[in-house]
């Protein structure tokens, strides 16, 4: 996860650099049901509105939490499926907040009604965090659900009305560009807390040319709007967290927009991206799905690292015998094509292994989601 705002900081305001403090822990993000009330189009977990079999019990939860605390686990984010969808959601998410996580709760939104929103505010949720694919009709047809954007954005206003930090994620396609800068103009105009900008894991566009990709123009067009609208807050005192996740080569496309924009605080952004690192899949980022399994990041649900109701997650997350995660927790990373040879290796750390894997067959092939040039990334 990209933290531009942060960055866009240190630009406006730069801060010392000294050494960065190593996570205690990863984050996880836990799936902790399949069950879903909405069949959207991109879904990485192909949720549906059904049971599925398998899945962990809450005592079987319980037993997993108390491994990842003593593991040192941070934070855990509540996923699903949608989790409101969970019969015990609420008992979960008190055991975790009793026993000292940051805990967020990721949903589609339209299950936070007026009947729970009293049981959501009490467990004080650090974050909420909403989906919306674009504005009205094109988030209705992406969720296949007529009436979910309103639902979702009456979820927003609930909590926000009960004093719970809650955020906005989007997810950036082909299909939904067009709404981009109405997304920003809502994000302001309804003062909402956080923006999450995902790109899509893209496949099949390896060999084309990025200059004249056209989802990759999309893409660059996009960032620079980000830039500017996150600039603009900034400089403004809004207090917007803006995030890009999916796609480390956001803080490389960044630093090359702070060269020209603001020549004389390069080095020093350039410094902080370093130490920030990029991508952390395997390293300070896990999953555990529905039915135990443990994977790198969450679109690594193809290949999992072993199951929490054989093995605890404590002795599954540091295991290096799986080469996959070797080469993940492997600093640098053993990168082939345009990543192995890129010059930013320290800031984008290989961007998004899977994808990679999935069109190369190679995980440690070039990125083919990487929308930089490469005047680039061989630049310095």
């Amino acid at each position: 996860m990209f933290r531009l705002s942060q960055f866009m900081r240190e630009v406006l305001r730069p801060t010392p650099l000294i050494p960065a403090r190593k996570p205690s822990g990863p984050v996880v993000i836990w799936n902790l049901i399949r069950r879903c009330n909405l069949t959207c189009k991109h879904c990485y977990t192909t949720s549906a509105d059904i049971d599925f079999p398998g899945e962990l019990s809450t005592p079987e939860i319980f037993t997993v939490m108390e491994d990842l605390k003593n593991f040192k686990v941070p934070v855990l984010i509540l996923s699903g499926g949608e989790p409101l969808l969970h019969p015990n959601i609420f008992e979960i998410s008190q055991r975790a907040k009793d026993l000292g996580f940051y805990v967020a709760l990721s949903s589609n939104g339209t299950l936070v009604t007026e009947q729970n929103i009293q049981q959501i505010a009490a467990i004080h949720y650090q974050y909420v965090g909403i989906s919306l694919d674009g504005i009205g009709a094109t988030h209705d047809k992406f969720r296949q659900k007529v009436g979910s954007f309103e639902a979702s954005m009456h979820g927003i206003k609930l909590c926000r009305d009960h004093d719970i930090k809650a955020g906005v994620r989007f997810t950036l396609t082909q299909d939904n560009v067009g709404d981009f800068p109405a997304m920003l103009q809502l994000i302001e105009a309804h003062d909402i807390d956080k923006f999450y900008v995902s790109h899509l894991n893209y496949g099949g566009r390896g060999n084309r040319n990025r200059r004249d990709d056209a989802e990759f123009q999309m893409t660059r067009a996009v960032m620079e709007q980000l830039f500017e609208a996150c600039l603009r807050w900034e400089q403004n005192g809004l207090e917007h967290e803006i995030v890009t996740g999916n796609n480390d080569a956001d803080a490389v496309f960044f630093l090359h927009w702070v060269r020209a924009q603001f020549p004389d605080r390069a080095d020093h952004v350039q410094a902080k991206l370093e130490q920030w690192g990029g991508n952390s899949s395997g390293v300070n980022v896990a999953n555990i799905d529905n039915l135990g399994n443990v994977h790198p990041d969450t679109f690594w649900w193809h290949h999992t690292l072993g199951n929490v109701k054989q093995r605890p997650f404590s002795e599954i997350w540091p295991d290096i015998t799986d080469p996959i995660m070797a080469g993940l927790k492997q600093r640098p990373r053993p990168l082939e094509g345009r990543c192995g040879t890129c010059h930013y290796q320290n800031i984008c750390n290989g961007n998004t292994r899977v994808r990679a894997q999935q069109v190369h067959g190679n995980v440690w092939a070039e990125d083919p989601g990487c929308y930089l040039v490469d005047e680039e990334i061989y630049s310095t």
